[in-house]
């Protein structure tokens, strides 16, 4: 699946892209159509892949943790996020979180999320926290890179394998949104129902506790 970039078929992203400046912008003026009930639809948006993964796997898992910096980390076990050797021999990673997702964001209709509203990608997430940090474990290896409204503040930093796969989505949602927040089991217990092929847990680590999911 390496080579030269133009060779590669897009299917989620454009993979020529690295930062869609504008796209990101119209995410940030708009925060109640992209985030609409606050930061749990953006929760949403990451499990949402998470379940792509599941799906195509015949299973899969999944943990929400919700930090008491206010952060939240939706982890998974799936494949991790496409990366590929261009050919000049420079890692590309697909750009999930600073570009727009091809199958959704200007689409009319489109996937609904367990919320009842529009699926629109990843980089609604990104765009409206104001840092993320996507961690990515691959069979052919592992990186972590950091994004401050969307646009990336640090390359691909390799990391050591661990003999595992799968993403870790950090991030903490805009001071705005921040204030309506209200993620629960009950939540978590529909998203099952919605994804039947993914396992989710939340951990809520500002009381404490660890809650099983079903």
């Amino acid at each position: 699946m390496d080579g030269t970039r133009i060779s590669w078929v897009n299917t989620t992203h454009d993979w020529a892209g690295t930062v869609d400046a504008d796209h990101l912008g119209r995410i940030r003026r708009g925060p109640a159509e992209f985030a609409p009930g606050g930061p749990e639809h953006l929760v949403l948006e990451i499990v949402a892949y998470a379940a792509d993964e599941a799906v195509s796997r015949g299973g899969g898992r999944c943990v929400v943790t919700l930090h008491p910096d206010g952060s939240v980390s939706v982890e998974d076990d799936g494949r991790g996020t496409d990366t590929r050797v261009d050919e000049h021999g420079h890692v590309v990673k697909k750009p999930v979180m600073a570009t727009k997702d091809l199958r959704f964001f200007d689409l009319p209709e489109t996937e609904r999320l367990p919320d009842g509203h529009p699926r629109r990608g990843m980089s609604v997430v990104a765009a409206l926290s104001e840092w993320l940090t996507h961690t990515n474990r691959r069979l052919n290896g592992s990186w972590t890179q950091r994004y401050e409204h969307g646009i990336p503040v640090t390359g691909l930093q390799p990391l050591r394998a661990d003999g595992t796969t799968g993403t870790r989505i950090r991030f903490l949602p805009d001071e705005a949104l921040r204030t309506h927040w209200s993620l629960t089991d009950d939540d978590v217990v529909r998203w099952s129902e919605h994804w039947p092929h993914l396992t989710t847990r939340l951990d809520d680590q500002r009381r404490g506790a660890s809650r099983p999911g079903p």
